[in-house]
């Protein structure tokens, strides 16, 4: 339906162009287990001139590390220590926030957000006070609640512009894209599933039904339908349950990080019609409290959001997911609002 809804495979077509840009990306929490393989996918990009990695040890050596591919983009690293952190946002037209815990076996959003939302509380007060025209993207999970921490960090400083402050869900069209094609025998380049509402278990809405090989799935319902929306679904925990409580999906997510930042480089580079889905201050449904909802974004010019599109038409199976963790949306949403008020 959203033909321009591309990023799944955008990287999967590597990054060929020969144009260049000067833009300065900085990555927060770039020693991390997304945060490394996350700077070495922007350190090939073309659309990239600087990079800035910050982490509170070893960002440093990533970025010496890093430094040594023979891409044209400069990249230096940033610790703690005199003032490390404003310096890594200085001139940053794109902030990248990976930093935080990663899920371990047994850790529930929840536990999550106990240990993130101070991180990325702290993170995007500095962005806001050194880059607060950035663009920004927020891995750090849970998204539902991270991002409205920033989004009320940012209006607490008097810079807040919703237009500027996306959620990373582009894993989850990674996703839907790699395991659809899977069962339909397609090519994943050409499997692009929009998935929205929100990004965490059951807030993660496939619509397979817009697009062929989806729809198949859909109409034949049954085991293999709900067998393929749970595993796209809860795919994190597969990741975390294969690395036997020794890492969580930190490589994908650093494909989908990158994936998700080379379209904001794009459109910032003059692309026309770039569009993603991604969590974002949203009017689609906010009159049901929920302020925040993932669905396709198409870009401006500036790399900002230009158009929010609604999610279109939905099988009934799909309409009945959306509803029902509509719910589940706003008390993520409210947790990050109070989190920000206490």
């Amino acid at each position: 339906m959203f033909a321009a809804t591309r990023q799944s495979s955008r990287l999967a077509r590597s990054f060929s162009t020969s144009a260049r840009a000067n833009t300065r990306v900085a990555v927060l929490g770039a020693a991390g287990g997304i945060g490394q393989p996350l700077s070495l996918l922007l350190k090939l990009n073309p659309l990239v001139s600087h990079l800035s990695l910050y982490d509170i040890r070893l960002a440093a050596g990533v970025a010496a590390d890093v430094g040594h591919c023979n891409t044209p983009s400069t990249c230096v690293g940033y610790g703690p220590e005199n003032d490390g952190l404003k310096k890594a946002l200085e001139g940053a037209e794109i902030i990248i926030i990976p930093a935080g815990m990663p899920r371990k076996p047994g850790m529930t959003r929840d536990d999550l957000f106990n240990a993130n939302a101070s991180i990325v509380r702290d993170l995007a007060q500095a962005a806001a006070e050194v880059a607060p025209k950035a663009r920004i993207g927020i891995i750090a999970n849970p998204v539902n609640s991270t991002v409205p921490i920033v989004a009320e960090v940012f209006k607490k400083a008097g810079v807040y512009d919703p237009k500027r402050l996306f959620g990373v869900t582009t894993l989850d069209i990674v996703r839907a894209s790699a395991f659809l094609s899977g069962i339909a025998g397609t090519e994943p380049k050409d499997t692009n599933v929009p998935v929205v509402v929100g990004h965490s278990g059951p807030t993660i809405v496939p619509l397979l039904s817009q697009l062929p090989a989806g729809k198949k799935v859909v109409e034949q319902g049954g085991e293999t339908l709900a067998a393929l929306v749970k595993r796209i679904q809860y795919g994190g925990d597969e990741v975390v349950k294969a690395k036997d409580g020794a890492g969580s999906a930190t490589l994908s997510m650093a494909y989908a990080g990158a994936d998700f930042t080379d379209s904001l480089l794009r459109a910032m580079k003059g692309e026309k019609g770039v569009t993603l889905c991604t969590y974002v201050e949203s009017p689609l449904y906010k009159d049901q409290g929920v302020e925040f909802f993932s669905s396709p974004v198409e870009l401006s010019s500036e790399g900002t959001v230009a158009k929010i599109h609604p999610v279109g038409d939905l099988h009934p199976t799909e309409q009945k997911l959306l509803e029902a963790c509509l719910p589940d949306l706003k008390k993520n949403i409210a947790a990050g609002v109070k989190f920000m008020s206490a």
